[in-house]
């Protein structure tokens, strides 16, 4: 069977896990939720770094354990890529991606000089870790984990010891493993835009249990799940730029069910983008508002009204065509407008909100 499959279990004396979800047999695969549910002890425990973890794992029909079997951490063939990078310091960069080659349980080892141009690390081959900056080094670590030839890499919050500069430095690389790479990543994270930008499955993670698995567009637009987003809360859709207009810097996305405007930035016509629509930045009329400095107007049904986590305040999940978008309104809105589900409405959304 393709994919992965787990279904884990383990209890500690203040705390326990109880895990079970499938994902994708290649790409990135997001274990999202918030620091402490327990996202880095499924991460161990897939890994084989908790023995006393009961359940089964299998990556494309290969079992790593269930309850007669356990295959060893060191005997799993997988990559691991932590928060710091662990390069050893004495070795240069090339003795580091040749240690991991070194620990290949492969047959066929992986291209030393393809993982050094997917990463972009050739200048870096004669410097040692130390001289590196913190970018630099988790891009070395992320292209040793992968020269074990791996059949699955893990990936524990990777960005998350990286200051923002940094950060935007490595996330073209992560982008370029998701395109390029067909082997599959989990990835850990409770950053909403690395979900957004890295990742096309995410498995929803509290306090210990997968409460959600399925794909980001599906699943970061419905509103009964716990996702503590707060301002971050937002859907997120598939858009390819159809126009640039030139005089007012501004591209046209198209999307399923409608078209969106928005800076042109650095887009060009026929890029395909994601679309991450905030759901502060969404309002709802009764009627179409005409004269407004709003240029995203577009016809919507509302599907679900469900009390938001904010007091005072209620989400709004509506239907756009084929695309479903998120409101976060005022109590007192939807009781003045008289909204319900199964109505047909109208949506705002600012073309500087949209990202």
């Amino acid at each position: 069977m393709s994919g992965i499959q787990v279904k884990l279990q383990i209890q500690w004396p203040d705390f326990s896990l109880d895990a079970a979800f499938e994902a994708p047999g290649q790409g990135i695969t997001a274990l999202f939720g918030p620091s402490g549910c327990g996202k880095t002890s499924l991460l161990r425990s897939i890994a084989g770094l908790e023995p006393s973890a009961r359940g089964h794992v299998s990556i494309n029909g290969v079992v790593w354990q269930n309850d007669q079997y356990f295959i060893p951490a060191h005997q799993r063939e997988l990559g691991y890529v932590f928060q710091e990078a662990s390069l050893f310091p004495h070795l240069s960069v090339l003795g580091n991606l040749q240690f991991g080659r070194k620990r290949s349980h492969a047959k066929a080892h992986s291209d030393l000089d393809a993982l050094i141009d997917l990463l972009g690390i050739a200048t870096l081959l004669n410097r040692k870790p130390p001289s590196l900056s913190g970018g630099e080094r988790q891009r070395v670590g992320i292209a040793r984990a992968l020269a074990v030839n791996p059949q699955l890499l893990l990936m524990d919050e990777p960005l998350a010891a990286l200051d923002l500069p940094r950060k935007q430095e490595i996330l073209p690389y992560l982008e370029r493993l998701h395109r390029e790479l067909k082997l599959p990543v989990l990835y850990v994270t409770h950053s909403p835009d690395e979900v957004v930008r890295l990742a096309h499955h995410i498995v929803v993670v509290d306090a210990g249990r997968v409460v959600s698995s399925g794909s980001v567009v599906d699943t970061l637009s419905r509103v009964d799940l716990p996702i503590r987003l707060g301002d971050d809360l937002g859907a997120v859709l598939h858009a390819a730029v159809a126009e640039i207009d030139s005089q007012w810097k501004l591209a046209r996305l198209d999307f399923a069910g409608g078209i969106f405007w928005t800076r042109a930035q650095h887009l060009s016509v026929g890029d395909v983008v994601r679309v991450r629509v905030l759901a502060r930045d969404v309002s709802i009329a009764r009627e179409k508002p005409t004269a407004s400095t709003i240029q995203n107007v577009l016809p919507a049904l509302i599907t679900d009204i469900v009390n938001d986590d904010q007091e005072g305040l209620i989400l709004v999940r509506v239907m756009v065509g084929e695309s479903a978008l998120i409101a976060r309104v005022t109590q007192r809105s939807i009781s003045e407008l008289k909204l319900e589900p199964g109505q047909a409405v109208w949506i705002q959304v600012k073309s500087v909100a949209l990202s």
